[in-house]
């Protein structure tokens, strides 16, 4: 699997997502497994990019490459002028923002609302294609189905954006109108790969292996993009990729390896975050880990009152060696955690 010159390990892909997909997370999936992570959106607006937030989310300090980073706007020029302004703080791979459904997005007419002004977005796609192209930086395109089930449009929009040089597409298999409600349909992403030279990447309901090897068939896509599922269980990825590779199912990784695996993202986490931040943006992360687990919803509503990053892994630390006493693998848990947080 490639994108432009880039050659990946796998096709097994982190969608981005708002508050989710920082570099310690993405960091994390791909040790677990991703070949592939794309940064949360950032704005092409020039004048927030002094702002603490965007400047966390532009932090590539030791990242893997290939470093992939999402930007959203509505104008042409500032799109273009916001890849290069990216393209010289590191990204390698520039991603096109036409698939967040967010409300505060789209009343700006970006994200999913660009689908509903094919012109705009198409010159959008443009702009941005003729800034990366002199540094040699591929650029990719994230959108939906269409804005609404009477308007599926992304077969033409992802062939005006093939025609203007993208390296890839990916598809989520919902329409804007949709949000995250009701299941993703990928007749609308098999018909965007067989009209596409370049490749196509389906995103939406990856939950497990099964399906990921479902929507492959169902689709004929080149890559698999999973968000949502991933958060409390990174490991999905190595999952999906032992089945995809063996047709079995592969054994759950023992809890305290799990326990591992959440204390160094959450150390990792704080460098990022510091002290007060850190120890509040880090309690989505455990919740998600430990939603479905025996005594879970105790231990996440007494780890939300925790204001110190060492108390705070150090209670992780102390319940998950706790559960492994129990459980020495990974418990299977009913349901992925539930989250507001939304795959752009």
């Amino acid at each position: 699997m490639r994108i432009g010159p880039h050659a990946l390990p796998n096709r097994l892909f982190v969608a981005p997502m708002a508050g989710v997909t920082d570099r310690p997370f993405r960091q994390l999936c791909k040790r677990l497994g991703a070949g592939y992570a794309v940064s949360e959106m950032v704005t092409s607006r020039a004048d927030l990019r002094d702002s603490l937030k965007t400047s966390r989310r532009l932090n590539h300090d030791g990242e893997v490459a290939p470093i992939a980073v999402q930007i959203a706007g509505t104008d042409a020029e500032m799109m273009a002028e916001a890849t290069r302004y990216n393209i010289d703080r590191g990204a390698q791979i520039i991603d096109i923002n036409m698939g967040c459904p967010a409300k505060k997005v789209c009343n700006k007419w970006a994200g999913s609302a660009l689908m509903q002004d094919e012109t705009l977005a198409l010159d959008i796609v443009a702009a941005v294609v003729e800034a990366a192209a002199p540094h040699g930086v591929p650029v990719t395109l994230k959108m939906r189905t269409g804005w609404c089930n009477e308007q599926k449009n992304a077969v033409a929009i992802a062939l005006g954006a093939e025609a203007r040089g993208v390296a890839m597409v990916t598809v989520h298999g919902r329409t804007r109108e949709q949000g995250y409600k009701g299941e993703a349909e990928y007749a609308t992403i098999a018909a965007v790969k067989a009209a596409l030279r370049i490749p196509v990447c389906a995103n939406g309901d990856i939950t497990s292996p099964q399906k990921a090897r479902a929507v492959l068939d169902a689709t004929g896509a080149d890559a698999l993009m999973i968000g949502r599922a991933a958060q409390g269980r990174p490991w999905i990825f190595r999952e999906i990729a032992h089945y995809l590779d063996t047709g079995e199912i592969a054994a759950p990784p023992p809890t305290l390896q799990v326990r591992d695996w959440l204390i160094e993202h959450l150390h990792d986490h704080y460098s990022l975050y510091g002290e007060r931040a850190g120890v509040r943006t880090a309690r989505k992360h455990i919740g998600w880990a430990v939603h479905g687990l025996p005594g879970g919803q105790d231990f996440r509503a007494r780890m939300n009152l925790i204001e110190h990053t060492a108390e705070q892994a150090q209670a992780v630390h102390a319940f998950l060696g706790a559960l492994a006493d129990v459980h020495p693998s990974w418990p299977q848990t009913a349901a992925t955690a539930d989250t507001e947080e939304q795959a752009a």
